[in-house]
Parts: structure tokens; C-alpha cells; sequence
């Protein structure tokens, strides 16, 4: 091994390539240093956005008056807390659960991630709740946190992390690549249409 080979670890190179990797599927990548970082991209990613609602049946959808929302479950209670006050200070609704009654519309889904795979850029999500699921699904733009200590080479790389969401129950492990995208209907691409349109993925240095 070479001078230079030494003084790369392994960790960077893995990093390296997730964010090419994600980069490559659409996705959006940031590096912060706190989870403060987080709470404001994604509050300005709100306001920056344009407001969307959608009818459910026939019922009409008046968007007049109608605030923003952003969806942060599984957060902890003092991480929950700085982003309901910059919410508040930009007059956006913060909700932490109910998903279901808001099923018109969600603009950003701000959670975490459980892991990264580089090989892929794919994150990996563990998500036993439905609340956080409908987080990541509902949601126009998903604002995902990824550690950078939780960032591994490739699926067997993290087989004992993926082994043990897969044990525990109820489970549902979801791996997102880029953005909702789909060529079902006369093989025209489609970005948003089962899920987010945006996927912004910040490193947290950790």
C-alpha cells in the first residue's frame, strides 16, 4: 500500500462514491455539521417550493390560505423542538403525526437514514412505523439526514445493520434511490409520481 492509499480511509472513499452515486440518480447532496443545518435547508426547501395539494375523488381542493407543512416524525423531542420554533417563525405547519389526515399533501418530509450504501447511493430506511412511512411517500420533497459514520461500501458491507431491521418486527425496510421516477406508461419518464419529486440527502458530520 502506498503512501497516498494510507492516508485515504476506506470511510472517505466509501463517502465519495455515495455522493457520485446519488448525485447520478437525481438526488441532492449536501454536507452539514448539525442537525440546526438540517432544520433550516429544510424550512427555506419549504418556503422556496411551491405549495401543492391534491384531490381526493371529486372534491375539489381549495388552496387558499392554506399553510405549508412540513413532516418530521421519529425525531427526538429537542430536535422536534428547533424545527416547530423555525416553523413557526416562517408560518409553516410542523407535525410530528397524523399523516393520515394529510393525505392532500405533505411539502417536506424531514427524517433520518439509517444507512447509506455507496456502491448505489441508495439510502436505506427503517420504518416499523406507518407515520414514517407516509412521511417519505406523501411528501413532495424528502430531506433526509444521513450520518456519515452510517455510510458503508455495499449491502454486505452493512449485513448485520440490514439483518437486524429485517429481525425485528414489525418491519419495513425501505431503500430509496434518487427520487419517485417511473416509465410505465408508454415508457415516457416520470419523476414524483409515487413519492417525493426532490430527494435532498444532507451528510451529517458525525
Amino acid at each position: 500500500m502506498t503512501e497516498t492509499q494510507e492516508a485515504i480511509p476506506k470511510q472517505s472513499s466509501d463517502i465519495d462514491r455515495f455522493v457520485e452515486k446519488a448525485k447520478l440518480s437525481a438526488a441532492t447532496v449536501s454536507t452539514i455539521t448539525s442537525f440546526d443545518e438540517a432544520v433550516r435547508y429544510a424550512v427555506t426547501l419549504c418556503l422556496d417550493r411551491p405549495l401543492n395539494r391534491y384531490a381526493i375523488g371529486d372534491a375539489a381542493v381549495d388552496i387558499s390560505g392554506l399553510r405549508k407543512v412540513i413532516a418530521a416524525p421519529f425525531l427526538s423531542e429537542s430536535e422536534y423542538g428547533l424545527l416547530k420554533e423555525k416553523c413557526m417563525e416562517n408560518s409553516v405547519n410542523c407535525i410530528d403525526s397524523g399523516m393520515r389526515d394529510n393525505l392532500i399533501g405533505v411539502d417536506v418530509g424531514l427524517t433520518y437514514g439509517d444507512l447509506g450504501l455507496a456502491e448505489t447511493g441508495t439510502l436505506v430506511l427503517n420504518c416499523p412505523d406507518e407515520e414514517l412511512r407516509l412521511a417519505t411517500m406523501l411528501c413532495e420533497y424528502h430531506v433526509c439526514v444521513l450520518p456519515k459514520s452510517k455510510i458503508f461500501a455495499d449491502g454486505y458491507g452493512a449485513e448485520k445493520q440490514l439483518q437486524k431491521f429485517m429481525l425485528d418486527s414489525p418491519n419495513y425496510t425501505a431503500f430509496i434511490t434518487g427520487p419517485s421516477r417511473t416509465a410505465d406508461i408508454e415508457r415516457v419518464l416520470s419523476i414524483g409520481v409515487h413519492g417525493p419529486l426532490e430527494l435532498h440527502i444532507l451528510i451529517l458530520e458525525d
